[in-house]
């Protein structure tokens, strides 16, 4: 059957209009990187850092793992699954899955926090994870481009650990706690505000860590906390490709 005229012509426009905008679509998921997580719980004395890492790590998974289990290990009362040995291995069993040129590694860790490192408690044991054995960690898996959140009172003590291949985001500065560790709780202030409430509003971690930082001072203005100054920095090589899924 021929098509008269005025038909044809408005398919050939509705060709160009579309084909053109799905193309480019189609070039943009491309270039989005792919993403793995590890989420580790450190501290088993509240179940707040069981269910922050839990819970962040489904969230980042969803956005930016296109929904690829994450690697998730907490420390509970009678059960010791996250210990720093056991994060290097589990780093390195990631980045064995990975394209380590082109891929993310997306890194979070909860727990108690102090000028020393991120606290690894277990019981009555209680150690240090220190910024320098996070960053040999982190060169072990040969892994280019890195995310590390990390969640925890004096946190900013491993914004050095930032540059333009790896991106680093705190609940805190080095010199002030954060906030939300608490019996009942299921999110600290900054997890909760960070994940919970600013990814699913933007689809890139700046904007999202923006979001956070500005609600996290306005509750901590509200409940007369002093403020406990969330960083971020580094990732300049990759931050502007790395899109939440719609």
């Amino acid at each position: 059957m021929r098509l008269r005229p005025g038909v044809h012509s408005l398919l050939v426009f509705i060709l160009l209009a579309v084909v053109p905008v799905h193309s480019a679509y189609a070039q943009t998921v491309e270039a989005a990187p792919k993403a793995q997580i590890v989420a580790f719980g450190l501290s088993d004395e509240l179940n707040v850092f069981h269910s922050e890492a839990t819970r962040a790590a489904a969230i980042l998974s969803q956005r930016y793992g296109r929904g690829v289990k994450p690697l998730v290990r907490t420390n509970r009362r009678g059960s010791t699954q996250a210990t720093p040995a056991r994060l290097r291995d589990a780093l390195v069993a990631t980045a064995a899955r990975m394209d380590r040129d082109n891929d993310v590694l997306f890194v979070f860790l909860t727990s108690h926090g102090s000028p020393r490192g991120i606290a690894v408690q277990t019981g009555r044991r209680l150690g240090f994870l220190t910024p320098a054995q996070l960053a040999a960690m982190l060169r072990e898996t040969g892994v280019r481009q890195k995310v590390v959140i990390i969640s925890a009172c004096y946190s900013g003590i491993f914004l050095p650990l930032a540059d333009a291949d790896t991106q680093v985001i705190t609940a805190a500065d080095a010199t002030h706690p954060s906030f939300g560790c608490e019996k009942a709780a299921t999110w600290t202030f900054f997890g909760r505000a960070f994940f919970s409430e600013a990814m699913p509003k933007t689809d890139n971690l700046r904007d999202a860590f923006v979001l956070a930082r500005a609600a996290v001072l306005a509750r901590e203005r509200r409940e007369r906390y002093e403020p406990s100054n969330p960083q971020m920095a580094g990732g300049q090589s990759f931050a502007g490709r790395l899109r939440a899924a719609r």
